[in-house]
C-alpha cells in the first residue's frame, strides 16, 4: 500500500432536517456571520453577499471588501458549488493581506496563505461539486481565459452540513448536470494515478448509489431516498477529489469555464463519455496493464448491474443517461473547431489534468472534445 494522506472539513453534519442546527453550530465560530448565497437565497438575517454566476477574481475581491466592512468574523455559504467557492474563497481573502494573484495557481505566483482563513460553513443545496469538503476554491479569471484554484489545506471547512432535503426543490436539469458532475467525481478519483484504499472506498459506494439515484431524482424530485443518495455520493466525491485529484474531463472544464458561459456542472456532464472513452482506448493501446483499466470495468459493472460488463459498457451507460436527461453539447455555449488548439493547450496545463490515469496526445485531446460539440 502507497503512503497517503487524507483531510477533509472539521466537521460533517448528514442527513435530513440537518439545516436546523446550522444556527447553534455557527454560533460556537462566530458572532457576526457574512452569508453567501447564489441568485436563488433565501431571505436571512445579518450582513449578505450575493454570487449570481461562477465566482470570479473579482467577485472574491469584492466579497472580502464586504467581509471587513461589515466587520465580519466568519462566513457561512448556503447555495450551490459556485456560493460554496466564494464563501470559501472569501473566507482566506479577508484573511490575508496580500492580492489573491499571489495565491493562485497557474496564473498566479501559488504563494501559500500567510494565515488561517476566518471560520467558514458550508451549507450545499445541490448534489453536485462536493465543494463542502474541499480544500480549494475555483475561480474565473475573464483577462486569462481560464479557472484556477485558490487552495490550501487551511481552506478546508470548520463544518459542512448536508441536509438533501435542501435539494428537493432543483429544477431537473440542474439535477441533472450537477448529479452527473458528481458521477464524475466518483469516477475520476477512482481511476486516478493518487487513488488510495480510503478513497476508493468511498467512490465505490458513491458511484454505487448515484447510478440508480440519479435517474430517479431527475424524474422526480420529491423521491427522498433518491435524493438522500446523491447528496451522499457528492459528498463521497468531494472527499475523493480533494484526495485523490481527478482527470481529463475536469481538465477540459477549466478552460471551457474560463472561456465560454458554461456552466461548470453541465461541460462535465456533456464530455465525461468522451473522457472515459479517450483513457479507456489509450489505456488499451499503450498501457494494459495500467490497474485504472481494470477499474473502468469495475465501474461499468456498478454502474449497469450486469456481472460481465465490460469498461466500454460503462461510457454507454453513461452516454445514455446523459442523453436521456437531454445534456445540452458543447456547441450550444459557442464552442467551435477553431477555440480547439486554445483549449487542448490550456487544459494539458490543468492542475486536474496531472492525476489522469494515462497521459493523453494533443491529438486525443482534441478529439475528445470535437467528439462533444
Amino acid at each position: 500500500m502507497r503512503p497517503f494522506e487524507f483531510a477533509t472539513a472539521g466537521r460533517i453534519v448528514f442527513g435530513a432536517g440537518t439545516f436546523s442546527q446550522l444556527e447553534g453550530i455557527a454560533a460556537g465560530l462566530g458572532k457576526r456571520p457574512l452569508i453567501v448565497t447564489g441568485k436563488r437565497g433565501a431571505a436571512t438575517a445579518g450582513a449578505k453577499f450575493t454570487v449570481a454566476g461562477e465566482p470570479t477574481i473579482d467577485l472574491i475581491r469584492e466579497g472580502a471588501q464586504a467581509f471587513r466592512d461589515s466587520n465580519c468574523d466568519m462566513a457561512i455559504a448556503i447555495g450551490g458549488g459556485s456560493a460554496i467557492d466564494a464563501g470559501k474563497a472569501i473566507a482566506a481573502a479577508a484573511a490575508n493581506p496580500g492580492d489573491l494573484l499571489e495565491y493562485l495557481e497557474v496564473i498566479g505566483k501559488g504563494r501559500p496563505l500567510d494565515s488561517p482563513p476566518y471560520p467558514f460553513i458550508a451549507v450545499p443545496t445541490t448534489a453536485g461539486t462536493g465543494s463542502e469538503v474541499t480544500r480549494n476554491a475555483v475561480l474565473g479569471s475573464p483577462e486569462h481565459g481560464v479557472k484556477v484554484s485558490l487552495r490550501s489545506p487551511l481552506m478546508l471547512p470548520r463544518v459542512a452540513i448536508v441536509d438533501p432535503e435542501l435539494t428537493r426543490t432543483l429544477p431537473p436539469d440542474v439535477t441533472a448536470s450537477t448529479g452527473l458532475d458528481a458521477l464524475t467525481q466518483l469516477l475520476e478519483p477512482y481511476v486516478s494515478t493518487r487513488a488510495n484504499p480510503m478513497t476508493d472506498n468511498f467512490c465505490l459506494d458513491g458511484i454505487r448509489r448515484a447510478a440508480p439515484g440519479l435517474s430517479r431524482a431527475y424524474a422526480d424530485g420529491d423521491d427522498a431516498e433518491a435524493r438522500t443518495n446523491m447528496c451522499w455520493a457528492s459528498l463521497l466525491g468531494g472527499l475523493s477529489l480533494a484526495n485523490a485529484g481527478l482527470g481529463v474531463v475536469h481538465g477540459f472544464a477549466a478552460p471551457i469555464g474560463g472561456m465560454f458561459a458554461a456552466p461548470h456542472g453541465a461541460v462535465c456532464a456533456a464530455i465525461l463519455p468522451a473522457g472515459m472513452r479517450a483513457n479507456i482506448r489509450a489505456l488499451r493501446q499503450r498501457e494494459p496493464r495500467n490497474p485504472a483499466l481494470d477499474r473502468y470495468g469495475a465501474i461499468a459493472r456498478l454502474l449497469t448491474g450486469v456481472s460481465d460488463a465490460t469498461a466500454e459498457d460503462g461510457v454507454e451507460w453513461v452516454e445514455s443517461l446523459a442523453k436521456q436527461m437531454a445534456i445540452p453539447r458543447l456547441g450550444t455555449y459557442g464552442i467551435g473547431d477553431r477555440d480547439l488548439p486554445a483549449l487542448v493547450e490550456k487544459a494539458g496545463r490543468a492542475s486536474s489534468m496531472k492525476a489522469n490515469p494515462v497521459p493523453l496526445t494533443p491529438a486525443e485531446l482534441t478529439a475528445v472534445v470535437e467528439g462533444c460539440l
